[in-house]
């Protein structure tokens, strides 16, 4: 079974380590980077995952980014990812605890919609996470649009169009 802690309790080093081995060093180049480009993670919705070792197994960070619609305005959102597990440990359920975990930290008074880069049968059928709403969004690099997911406690909130990017304050 995961231990789940904080994201912050982990040495840098060792959650790039993670990410190097699960997504390999090219990660940096992919469109999902170029959304939180600036950002700082997250501290509350970000977490690891510990083996029974009490060895990191794997880590979700979550980011501030926003969708600017036709209009300009800013529109804030949660960017959940990258979802990190060591090859050794996948199928094991440490990927569902910790996005069990971070979805389960928004704070339910104001959630934000929560979006991401995945697959929408696995997110959907688990977290709920869609591509309806998202069609005509944009983002700052190639994507599959079919793998643009969000959600959100009102869809009808989201706007049709807009381009997807970090969120700078």
């Amino acid at each position: 079974m995961a231990n789940i802690i904080p994201l912050a309790d982990v040495s840098p080093n060792l959650v790039e380590q993670v990410l190097d081995i699960a997504f390999e060093p090219e990660r940096r180049q992919r469109t999902a980077y170029k959304v939180r480009e600036g950002t700082e993670a997250l501290p509350g919705l970000s977490f690891a995952a510990l083996d029974e070792d009490d060895l990191l197994a794997g880590t979700i960070q979550c980011w501030p980014v926003a969708l600017t619609d036709a209009n300009g305005r800013r529109h804030p959102m949660i960017m959940v990812g990258p979802v990190a597990v060591l090859p050794e440990h996948q199928g094991r359920g440490y990927g569902k605890a910790l996005m069990t975990a971070s979805l389960a930290a928004i704070d339910p008074r104001a959630p934000l919609p929560q979006v991401m880069i995945g697959d929408p049968e696995y997110y959907g059928r688990f977290w709920g996470f869609s591509n309806e709403a998202t069609q005509g969004w944009d983002l700052p690099g190639p994507f599959e649009r079919s793998r643009l997911l969000v959600r959100a406690e009102n869809p009808a909130v989201l706007p049709e169009k807009g381009t997807l990017g970090p969120w700078l304050g």
